[in-house]
C-alpha cells in the first residue's frame, strides 16, 4: 500500500455541499428581481454556468468574464436587462451563506488532521471560499487554502500547482493525493502535476472521458481505505 503524507482536498460538491449553497443563493437572487426562479430555468443556468466554468478551466476565458457576465446574459434569455457586476455580488453575499456539508466530511477531515498535513485546493472566489470554510468549522484543520483567484491560475492548469507545491514545506508529489469531484479540473490537474488522484463520485457518474483516476470513491470514508487507516 502506498504512502501519502499531503493531501489535497477540493472544496465544491467534495467537503461543502455546492448544489445546495447554489440553490438557495438563486433562489434568493430571482426573490429579490421579483422573478420565478423555475425548475427550467435554473436547470439553464447551471447548463451555462458549467459552460463558462469549463472555458475558464481551458484558458479561453477569465475568472471576471465568467462571473460578470452571467446574469447579465442569462436575465437577458428571459427579457430582463440586469446589472451583471451587480447581481453578480448580490449572488456571491447569498453564496457565501452556504456551508452545508458533505456527507462525513467533518469525520473525515478530524480524523485525518493530526496525521497528514491538510490542503485545499479550489476555483472560485477567494472570499468566498474562506467565509464557507470558516462557517463550516473545517478551515482550521488546513495548513493552506489555496483558491485559484489568489494563485492567478486554475486547476487543472499545472501552473496552479506549481504554486502550491512551492508553497508546501518538503513537498513530495510521489507521497501526496489530490481529492474531488471534477474530472477535467481536480482529477486531470493532479495528473499534470504528477500526483495520484481521487475522484470523490458519490453518484455514481459514468466515466466518458479519457481521465482515469487512481482511485474513485462513492463515500468519504472510504479515504480510510486508501490511506491504510483503521477504524472501530
Amino acid at each position: 500500500m502506498k504512502t501519502y503524507r499531503t493531501l489535497l482536498f477540493d472544496v465544491d460538491d467534495t467537503l461543502l455541499d455546492f448544489k445546495a449553497a447554489e440553490r438557495l443563493a438563486l433562489r434568493l437572487l430571482f426573490e429579490e428581481q421579483q422573478m420565478e426562479l423555475t425548475e427550467e430555468i435554473e436547470a439553464h443556468y447551471k447548463h451555462m454556468n458549467q459552460g463558462l466554468w469549463r472555458a475558464f478551466e481551458e484558458g479561453g476565458i477569465d475568472r471576471d468574464e465568467v462571473v460578470n457576465t452571467r446574469f447579465s446574459l442569462l436575465f437577458k434569455e428571459y427579457g430582463h436587462e440586469v446589472d451583471g457586476v451587480l447581481l453578480e455580488q448580490q449572488y456571491r453575499s447569498y453564496l457565501e451563506q452556504g456551508h452545508q456539508l458533505i456527507d462525513g466530511a467533518l469525520e473525515v477531515i478530524t480524523a485525518l488532521q493530526g496525521g497528514y498535513d491538510l490542503h485545499i485546493v479550489t476555483n472560485g472566489v477567494s472570499k468566498t471560499q474562506d467565509h464557507r470554510l470558516r462557517d463550516s468549522g473545517l478551515h482550521p484543520m488546513f495548513t493552506n487554502i489555496f483558491v485559484s483567484e489568489d494563485t492567478g491560475y486554475q486547476k487543472p492548469m499545472k501552473e496552479f500547482f506549481d504554486y502550491v507545491f512551492a508553497r508546501i514545506s518538503n513537498f513530495d508529489p510521489q507521497q501526496a493525493l489530490i481529492i474531488g469531484d471534477s474530472l477535467s479540473s481536480d482529477i486531470k490537474g493532479g495528473q499534470l502535476a504528477g500526483m495520484d488522484t481521487c475522484w470523490f463520485n458519490p453518484i455514481g457518474k459514468e466515466n466518458d472521458t479519457d481521465i482515469v483516476p487512481t482511485y474513485e470513491i462513492r463515500t468519504l470514508q472510504e479515504l480510510y481505505q486508501i490511506l491504510g487507516i483503521q477504524r472501530g
